[in-house]
């Protein structure tokens, strides 16, 4: 992770997470690879924070995890969204469209502003 990477806020990750999953079921390792490709590298995923979100989400039911073997040949958990899962990021990804478009509403300048 480098100078530039961005802490992520509270409450963002879990919403990464079922994001990431709703392509493919994937392991740790390659949940927070695929957050840092698709930022570019502007977000980067604490080992300790992800795996506490994946047991706090796999807790509510919106993923499920199995036991499986990655491209190198090592055991690992694989994580998917299920069908609570799915419909909680539908909720969620609309939240955050709104929450976002209200902080860019504030940080525009006004008419006169620098």
């Amino acid at each position: 992770m480098g100078d530039d990477a961005l802490e992520l806020l509270q409450g963002t990750l879990d919403v990464l997470i079922l994001r990431t999953l709703a392509g493919e079921p994937m392991h740790g390792y390659g949940i927070a690879q695929w957050i840092r490709n698709r930022t570019d590298g502007t977000l980067a995923v604490q080992d300790a924070a992800l795996y506490q979100a994946l047991r706090r989400l796999e807790g509510k039911g919106w993923i499920s995890a199995e036991w499986g073997v990655t491209e190198n040949n090592r055991r690992a958990r694989y994580y998917a969204l299920t069908a609570d899962g799915r419909a909680q990021l539908t909720r969620e990804t609309a939240d955050w469209r709104r929450y976002a478009e209200a902080v860019f509403k504030v940080l525009q300048p006004l008419p006169g502003e620098g």
